[in-house]
């Protein structure tokens, strides 16, 4: 698996070690050629600081990945850049979300997660909400509890999703840390 270090938190490798997955680190800079070179079996969009509209380079080669069918899993920063590869626009909010008690719901199952989070940008759109990209359908699959905020999206044949927040958080809750059984399971369906 390659993983994109957007900022990339020391836990994260290890939620995919953990699980048996050979996770290989790689600078935001990294080329589309070079994931490719590692014939991965999924492509990982780490968290981390910044503007994503200003993240040309990376959402531009998160549609590469896209295109060529590799599963794609993104978390805080990395959510804001696939939202952005998939049409999406993004906005500074005015009081970010920051803390380890944040209800989110995921709209597939109704469940509410508590969730570590720390973030000022957010994806534009609303609970449910479906919107086509040139990868497929794609849909809003997570929100806020508290303020409606978007919290996560997906392509809706599964290939691609991605959440706002932090399931490695160490110190934080575990509500969410099956997303990366999620992923793990999404890659082992792909057989490359």
């Amino acid at each position: 698996m390659a993983a994109l270090d957007l900022g990339i938190k020391t836990n994260t490798p290890r939620n995919f070690a953990r699980r048996g997955i050979r996770c290989h680190v790689l600078p935001a800079s990294t080329t589309f050629e070079q994931i490719a070179e590692l014939n991965p079996h999924g492509v990982f969009l780490s968290n981390g600081p910044g503007d994503p509209a200003t993240a040309d380079h990376v959402v531009a080669l998160t549609r590469e990945v896209l295109g060529a069918g590799i599963p794609l899993f993104g978390i805080c920063f990395g959510n804001q850049i696939l939202g952005r590869a998939l049409g999406l626009s993004t906005y500074k909010m005015v009081f970010g979300h920051r803390g380890i008690n944040i209800p989110v719901v995921d709209h597939a199952t109704g469940r509410v997660a508590v969730t570590a989070q720390n973030h000022g940008f957010a994806l534009q759109g609303e609970a449910g909400q479906s919107f086509a990209t040139p990868f497929g359908p794609a849909v809003v699959s997570h929100t806020c509890a508290n303020d409606g905020v978007v919290e996560g999206v997906k392509l809706v044949d599964g290939r691609a999703f991605s959440v706002q927040y932090h399931p490695e958080a160490a110190a934080g809750p575990h509500d969410a840390e099956y997303l990366f059984d999620q992923f793990v399971e999404l890659m082992a369906g792909e057989g490359r």
